[in-house]
């Protein structure tokens, strides 16, 4: 760009010294994304702490042509917040402004900024007796503004739905420097389209979320947590229709995981420990909840869904959690699965989901197409099987080089992934969003009538192209060798 310098200086006017930088100490951190497969380049890194600055800077942006990358926490698992490496882009960090504009709990509303940390919201709500229910390993980095622009799902997604859920209200800054503001919580509103969900999930592709008004719901009482021991993946969904048949509301987390998934996580872990003493191939980590006022009936609930699941033989064993502490050694295991296994060796992660009914169905028959294919790696899928999305990840073979061998076999290996996933009538996507590792693959499966509508809204809104390009948006054909 021949006049940045003259760009660089009227941002430093709009945002001051902390407000904008091009130190590259700073900025480097942010350059690379959470999983460490891309890294790029900017001419620097804005800092707003306002709606307005972030307004002025995009005006700015869009007058001079420069591109802009929106960044939460930087947790996000595709790329969706790492430049690419032309050095042409500017970082738009929204991370100083993470103030909770208000916390209502008589409407049970929270007004965020974007930069909002997650766990910081969840303990500005417990102390107000209320909750947000959503939660996901990354609590304490993800932001709201990254949750909303990625649709976020995680835990309690079986009962609470995905961050498009919870989102009642959005503000956001357009491609022009205008703001949209949709801030108010209407319980029914017909002018015409729902602008909010138009932008809750394109990753900062259409508007960058500076705020939003999110649901809360009332603190739970308590909670009962099981680890369960199962046979198969097909006795976990059996197990799984039950507790929703006996418990219905009071289920609020169901997550399974195969034996190699804990094994892992037990070698990478010196704390941890494993839940039962017997072998099982597959395991279930379930939650039950329950409000005040019905607090002293979750046991009984809790002790006769495992109850009927022995009669029924849905089960092999079983432990409740003796207290808060073993609780969260229980999640921890869960959680840790990821961490665990990037210690193995390289891997390709997926994301996916197929219909609900059909995903046991579709484990038992991906895992082994998968590792008859391609000899010696190991597939192994763990998460939310309630909802229809698991995370199906393929180890490499133990002499392969990470670097070299997720170019070479893994990306064959996802493409194979992606088109059983497609032919079970899924999504390559569930919610980790698109980003710029998986846009090509969108725009080879994806229906080409949706994918023009995409295309068509993106450049109605951005129209020169600035918001967060390259990701998410597949190019058209005739672009494809640009």
């Amino acid at each position: 760009m021949n006049d940045a310098a003259e760009f660089l200086m009227r941002v430093a006017k709009v945002l001051g010294s902390r407000g904008f930088t091009s130190d590259d100490e700073i900025i480097d951190p942010w350059l690379t994304d959470w999983r460490g497969r891309y890294h790029g380049n900017v001419l620097g890194m804005a800092s707003p702490t306002s709606t307005q600055e972030v307004s002025d800077f995009v005006r700015l942006c869009s007058e001079f042509g420069v591109p802009i990358v929106p960044q939460g926490g930087n947790s996000g698992m595709c790329g969706g917040a790492t430049p690419d490496d032309s050095g042409h882009s500017v970082l738009l960090s929204l991370r100083r402004m993470n103030q909770i504009r208000s916390l209502d709990p008589l409407s049970r509303q929270a007004v965020c900024d974007a930069g909002v940390v997650l766990q910081t919201l969840h303990e500005a709500a417990e102390k107000n007796g209320l909750r947000f229910p959503l939660t996901l390993g990354g609590k304490g980095s993800a932001t709201i503004g990254g949750l909303i622009s990625t649709n976020a799902g995680g835990t309690q997604v079986l009962r609470h739905g995905t961050m498009r859920a919870q989102v009642l209200g959005i503000e956001a800054v357009l491609a022009d420097g205008s703001v949209f503001n949709g801030l108010a919580a209407l319980k029914k509103d017909n002018r015409g389209f729902d602008l909010k969900q138009l932008l809750i999930g394109s990753e900062g592709t259409l508007g960058i979320v500076t705020a939003a008004t999110l649901r809360l719901l009332p603190a739970i009482g308590g909670r009962v947590v099981a680890w369960v021991g199962l046979s198969s993946i097909q006795q976990a969904r059996e197990l799984l229709l039950h507790c929703e048949s006996v418990a219905d509301d009071a289920l609020e987390g169901f997550e399974i995981l195969p034996a190699h998934c804990l094994e892992s996580v037990l070698a990478y872990s010196p704390a941890a420990r494993a839940p039962l003493s017997g072998e099982h191939a597959w395991h279930a980590l379930l939650e039950f909840v329950a409000g005040p006022d019905q607090l002293d009936l979750l046991p009984t609930l809790v002790e006769k869904v495992l109850a009927g699941a022995m009669e029924r033989e849905l089960v092999e064993d079983a432990v409740l959690a003796s207290n808060e502490v073993q609780a969260e050694a229980f999640w921890q295991l869960r959680d840790e699965i990821s961490p665990a296994e990037r210690a193995i060796g390289p891997a390709m992660q997926h994301d996916i989901s197929v219909p609900v009914e059909r995903m046991a169905d579709f484990v038992e028959f991906a895992v082994p197409a998968v590792e008859k294919q391609f000899p010696d790696t190991r597939a192994v899928a763990f998460g939310h099987l309630g909802d229809g999305n698991v995370h199906f990840h393929v180890l490499a073979p133990p002499n392969a080089v990470r670097g070299v061998w997720e170019l070479a076999d893994g990306k064959a290996i996802s493409a194979l992934v992606h088109d059983l996933v497609t032919e079970w009538d899924g999504s390559i996507s569930a919610e980790h969003g698109i980003g710029q590792m998986k846009r090509d693959e969108l725009g080879r499966l994806g229906d080409p009538v949706a994918l023009a509508l995409m295309r068509n809204v993106k450049q109605a809104l951005d129209p020169r192209g600035i918001l967060n390009p390259g990701k998410l948006v597949p190019l058209a054909p005739a672009d494809t060798n640009h």
